[in-house]
């Protein structure tokens, strides 16, 4: 199973490029985590945020593949366990689909995005910042993934 993350915003700080890594080099090969930026595209002092939500939009949507499971990380979305999530891992993976979370920009995720989605997912009801988004996503593939394997990183 490939995991995707497409997440607007560039140039992380290196803490955040340090923890996602953390993460990730702890993943197996067959539950790999990827990480596609796509650039904002608010720029100069009064940017059309409709339009540059609708262009960052664009650059994900040309990211997802046809056999991906599409999840839109939205506020409004369902909140899942550890445990729930654990379980919606291993069924896509029994399925052989990937996963592509679509995390938005500042702004939010562009409402076709949400559109697309097979599901939407809340990672809770505060707010976050988006680098911390990526760090608590790989995390939590982690933590999920070693709970399926009976590792004893998660404790109940």
């Amino acid at each position: 199973m490939k995991i995707k993350l497409l997440a607007v915003g560039t140039r992380m700080p290196a803490w955040v490029e340090s923890a996602v890594e953390e993460y990730r080099k702890r993943l197996p090969a067959d539950f790999s985590l990827h990480i596609r930026e796509i650039p904002s595209a608010l720029q100069g002092k009064n940017p059309d945020i409709r339009a540059s939500m609708e262009k960052e939009a664009q650059a994900m949507q040309r990211s997802i593949e046809k056999n991906d499971y599409v999840v839109a990380l939205d506020v409004r979305g369902k909140s899942l366990s550890t445990e729930k999530l654990a379980t919606r891992l291993q069924y896509l993976r029994d399925e052989a689909r990937d996963l592509a979370l679509l995390v938005g920009g500042a702004d939010g995720l562009d409402e076709s995005c949400v559109q697309q989605a097979d599901e939407r997912w809340s990672l809770s009801a505060l707010t976050f910042p988006h680098p911390l988004v990526r760090v608590i996503v790989a995390e939590q593939l982690y933590r999920a993934w070693s709970l399926l394997q009976g590792h004893p990183y998660h404790r109940q």
